[in-house]
Order: structure tokens, then sequence, then C-alpha cells
């Protein structure tokens, strides 16, 4: 029983953390140290959510959940089973590889969903797309709308529309052609996947659906930097300023779009210039990987 209570505890840890990350305004400073606590948020949540019901249904064994699973199949292989395992403590079991199941199979659905999507635009733009001298390494859609946006994979796209090209300066264009060559490098779309795939499989949870949309706005915002680095703030902001006021926007399913998400939110941040104390980062990282420690703990022992 005891090691159900310590993923139990792993749950509760896992959601007041996500609270205050949520909460907090530092995460906008350090989104790279953020995004690394929000993952070891997610895969903690998992895996207590896996062990919770398997070390209910272990008990008995008074081992940690791997060398009780290893125990359980080895009972199981002779025909028996010790006192105190009966059937609901082998539906226990039975919960958490299920639970299991569905994450496994979740994310799988994700990526599969996904990667059609982005074929499916791949092969629209070799239709539609062309090459433009004035945007180097970018593909132009003729569309009055705002467009930018990063078609991830292994062969990544950054697109942009012919209405962006008329919204925005040299200036502002080249710092949005680095933030969405930012969201290709750093493969952002690896990093919400996860998060994606625990939504879906979590619906029930609310923190769950609100860490994907913290981690998305922590990529944004990541990729940001990015372009601040080599562009300065103002170019950025005012690209940002420009997507704000235009209500024609768009950003295709499968894509990283520039100008999708809190942009108020963003431009506001890139006015601040400083970086949270170093003491705040080493903590936040300390917890997360305390956070990943305890479960895998558990299931390695």
């Amino acid at each position: 029983m005891a090691f159900a209570v310590h993923f139990a505890a792993s749950m509760l840890a896992c959601y007041l953390t996500a609270q205050v990350l949520a909460a907090s305004t530092w995460t906008w400073r350090a989104p790279r140290v953020a995004i690394v606590c929000w993952q070891a948020v997610g895969l903690a949540v998992g895996l207590s959510a896996m062990g919770l019901p398997m070390a209910l249904g272990l008990a008995a064994y008074d081992l940690p959940t791997g060398s009780a699973l290893l125990a359980l199949a080895t009972d199981l292989s002779h025909g028996t089973l010790p006192v105190g395992v009966g059937a609901v403590h082998l539906g226990l079991v039975g919960v958490g590889f299920g639970i299991g199941a569905v994450l496994l199979t979740t994310t799988v659905r994700s990526v599969q969903a996904t990667v059609r999507a982005q074929r499916r635009h791949r092969d629209l733009l070799t239709l539609v797309a062309r090459r433009d001298p004035t945007v180097p390494g970018a593909l132009v859609l003729d569309h009055p709308s705002a467009a930018a946006y990063c078609l991830p994979g292994v062969r990544p796209r950054v697109v942009v529309s012919a209405g962006t090209l008329d919204l925005l300066d040299r200036a502002e264009l080249a710092a949005v052609l680095t933030h969405e060559r930012a969201h290709a490098q750093e493969r952002h779309d690896l990093v919400l996947l996860p998060f994606t795939a625990l939504r879906r499989a979590l619906p029930w949870f609310r923190w769950v659906r609100d860490a994907h949309e913290r981690v998305a706005l922590l990529v944004e915002m990541r990729a940001d930097d990015k372009a601040r680095e080599l562009h300065a703030e103002a170019p950025l902001a005012g690209a940002l300023r420009r997507f704000a006021a235009c209500d024609d926007r768009i950003t295709p399913a499968g894509t990283l779009g520039m100008g999708d998400r809190d942009l108020d939110v963003r431009v506001q941040r890139l006015m601040v210039a400083d970086r949270p104390p170093r003491v705040i980062g080493a903590t936040a990282l300390a917890v997360a990987a305390t956070l990943v420690a305890l479960p895998v703990s558990l299931f390695l022992s």
C-alpha cells in the first residue's frame, strides 16, 4: 500500500506543480526551462496514472511496482497466486496496463493524424506555392490573408502568404522567418505532441488541457527569443502587432503559426529583456527531475 501512496503523492505533486507553473510569470522569461518542467509533469502524470492502480492491485507483494509485476508474472506462470491477490487485484493491474495502452494508442493516433495533415498540406504546397527571391528559404502562397507558419517534419517548410508580404516591412519579415525556422530547428512539433496525446487520453482533467495551452504559448515564446537574438525586439514586436491588428489570419492544421496565439502577451513580454534569477531556473529543474524520478524508480525497482 505504501507504493500506491507514493504514486498518489506523485500525482498530487504533479497537480500542484502544474498550478504553480500556470500561475508563474517567470516561465515567460525562461520558456525553455519552463517547457522542460511541463514535459516532466506530463511524463510523471502518465507514469503515476499507470502505477497507482497497479500498486493497489499488487499491495500484497509489498514490493516496488516493477518487482511486484515480475513476481506476479512468475506466479501466474506457475498457476499460483499469493494470499490477498484475487480477481479485483488483477483487475486493478489490468487497469494500469489499460491506461498505458490508452496513452500509447493516443500518442500513435496523434502522430498519425498530424503526419497525414502535414503530408496533405505538403502536397498542396507543391501545387500552389512558389519560390520568391525576396523571401529566401521560404515558400510563398498567393493568398491575401495574413499567414506565416512552419510545416514541421523531416523536410520542414516555412510558408508566408502574399498578404503577409504586403503587411510587413523587410525587417519585420526577416524576424518572422527566423521565428518560423526556430520552430523547425528545435522540433517544437515534437515538444507539443505528448501534451496533445495526454489531453486526448485524460480529457476530464482541466489542468491537463491547460498544460497543452501553456506549452503551446511557451513554444511560441521560445521561437520569439530566437528571433529576438538576431533581430532585436522592435521588428518582431512590430510584426506581432501587425498580425494582432489583422482580422484575417490563417494557420493550417498540423503547422506552427506566427500569429495564432496570445499576440498581445508576447508583445508585452518582448519589451522586458530581463531573465529570472538562476536560482529559480535551477530549482524548477530540480523539481522537474524529482517528479520524474519518483514514478520511474518505483517501476524500475
